[in-house]
């Protein structure tokens, strides 16, 4: 049975809306510090969580988180508050995606939302055995998942020099050990 995006001929192709993911908590005493707020390392795995769903919405098959690229805390999230994050894949190349996440609270009162949190992430499709698996393409229907489209790619090349430029910094510093006199 072939996916109704696909025929022989041609690739799976996904939209972005077809990756779509939502998640809401109540935050517990046990979520947050001393002082009522959400810890960070908290709410870190919550986007986690959502942005795999996202993601394997997109692949169909098993991930891994390969990096949380960026992170902002905008607001403290405090004990009570109704926390929703979505999440979306901004873009697929070969075998990994890179999905966007928001969080807002809601205030249980008046309904008002606000945004405390983004962040990207990727993940890397794999088989059973850890093996890299390729992905469908992506397809961006809307101008603002055209713009986080190509945003995508920025950041990924981004992430690329800055492997690169840590590596070199890495052979660098193991040749000035390697020559260095020994005391």
């Amino acid at each position: 049975m072939s996916s109704p995006n696909s025929t022989p001929a041609s690739p799976v192709i996904r939209t972005v809306a077809s990756t779509q993911s939502e998640t809401s908590e109540i935050i517990q005493p046990n979520d947050t510090n001393v002082l009522g707020i959400l810890l960070g390392g908290r709410l870190m795995h919550m986007m986690d969580m959502t942005g795999a769903i996202a993601a394997f919405r997109h692949a169909r098959t098993y991930l891994v988180t390969a990096a949380m690229d960026h992170i902002d805390f905008i607001r403290p999230v405090r004990l009570g508050s109704l926390i929703t994050l979505k999440a979306s894949v901004n873009r697929a190349f070969s075998t990994s995606m890179e999905v966007g996440v928001k969080a807002w609270t809601e205030d249980p009162q008046t309904g008002e939302l606000e945004h405390v949190a983004s962040a990207y992430l990727v993940f890397v499709a794999i088989d059973m055995g850890g093996h890299p698996q390729k992905v469908p393409q992506l397809r961006p229907e809307t101008p603002d998942e055209n713009r986080r489209y190509a945003d995508a790619l920025l950041r990924r090349q981004h992430r690329e020099s800055e492997k690169t430029r840590r590596k070199r910094e890495k052979h660098a510093h193991a040749a000035a050990e390697a020559t260095a006199p020994s005391k």
